[in-house]
């Protein structure tokens, strides 16, 4: 355990978490550091891999109890000595091995373990608009298929084996080990059937024993509307085959929304920015703003700031927690270049205008005289 990290610490979950806690703190890290989103980082790859391998550990209720002993009991290796998918069964076969093991006190026969397969993770991109609104998409893969010709068994017809005679068919085997403490018992993975309790007599020719083959999935998925970069989907059984027959491991589908031109998402709601004209600032006036489908009518009121912002509810992303809104900001849009003839008559209007007709510049004026005892007319 000396040159292993804390777990848990990679996790950043403390030592008594719950499963849900763990897995959710390991989704959100293997999001934030898929190779997919880092495609030139060797750093975020092996911490990628670092995630993965302290979730494979923390997620298996066996695997678990077998780090926290490690963690608990430095240097004793007794544990950490079985390693593997097949490893310790934990306190419970400790005991059992002690008791029931060498037919003194009627113990049970454990049964076979068998390892699930590993999870797959996929990042489909999205246009922004089918994220909103929901689309299908076709997904393709590699991964291990559990073989069909033998159930994953690994045997001819999925029947030419026998049950191991090491084991006795129960995947595991006991062992001895002395250690400052005295001499312990332990039960670890069979080494002569890798934990299956069986012995193939006959190997499958299409997978060569192995229990799977290497193909290529495909399958159309239906994303419902409303999903974000930090939404992702999960299909029951369409990871990694497992190496001795156990469940499949599940497939996570994750995405990534390309931007819009003009409108911004934040969760639920939509927000845009759109250039009025300095006379539609003044007087008021009625403007279209860009929407999920359609433009949308506003109204701006007379005397309107630029930066003022608008809230249309309702008009923005619909998800299962409800509808947003959309916010409409505007700004002023001021000319970057005017003649001489527009110029004088911009000054014409502004000596025709009062200092009196505009709030802030009052307000200004006022304060400026407070301070410095000037008085400003119009800047």
């Amino acid at each position: 355990m000396a040159d292993k990290k804390n777990y848990y610490d990679v996790l950043g979950v403390t030592k008594d978490a719950t499963p849900d806690q763990i897995k959710s703190a390991y989704r959100k890290l293997a999001k934030q550091y898929h190779p997919d989103f880092h495609p030139n980082d060797p750093a975020a790859a092996e911490k990628f891999k670092e995630i993965n391998e302290a979730n494979e550990t923390l997620s298996d209720e066996n695997k678990r109890k077998q780090y926290d002993y490690e963690l608990e009991h430095p240097g004793m290796g007794g544990f950490g000595g079985m390693g593997g998918a097949g490893g310790m069964g934990g306190f419970e076969d400790i005991i059992s091995s002690m008791f029931g093991g060498f037919g003194g006190f009627g113990g049970r026969q454990s049964a076979p373990q068998r390892s699930r397969g590993a999870d797959i993770e996929q990042t489909v991109r999205l246009s922004f608009l089918d994220a909103i609104k929901g689309c299908s998409k076709e997904i393709s893969y590699f991964r291990n298929e559990p073989c069909k010709s033998c159930s994953g068994t690994g045997a001819k017809n999925g029947t030419a084996f026998t049950q191991c005679s090491k084991c006795g068919g129960s995947g595991r085997v006991k062992y001895q080990q002395d250690t400052i403490f005295g001499r312990t018992i332990q039960v670890g993975a069979c080494p002569d059937c890798n934990g299956t309790g069986k012995k193939i007599t006959d190997r499958c020719p299409d997978c060569k024993g192995v229990g799977y083959t290497r193909k290529q999935t495909s399958f159309t998925i239906n994303i419902p509307a409303g999903v974000d970069n930090d939404s992702s989907l999960r299909k029951r059984g369409y990871g990694q085959a497992s190496a001795n027959g156990g469940e499949c491991g599940d497939l996570y589908v994750y995405f990534r929304i390309d931007p819009h031109k003009l409108l911004v998402r934040k969760d639920k709601d939509l927000f845009v920015t759109v250039p009025i004209s300095y006379r539609t600032a003044c007087v008021g006036g009625k403007i279209k703003v860009p929407g999920i489908d359609d433009m949308i009518e506003l109204t701006i009121p007379a005397g309107t700031a630029s930066g003022t912002r608008f809230s249309l509810r309702g008009k923005g992303v619909k998800t299962v927690n409800g509808t947003g809104s959309l916010f409409v900001m505007v700004e002023i849009d001021i000319p970057n270049k005017l003649s001489r003839e527009q110029i004088k008559k911009i000054d014409d209007f502004e000596d025709s205008v009062q200092l009196k007709s505009c709030y802030n510049m009052q307000k200004f004026s006022s304060d400026v005289s407070s301070l410095y005892g000037e008085k400003i007319e119009k800047q």
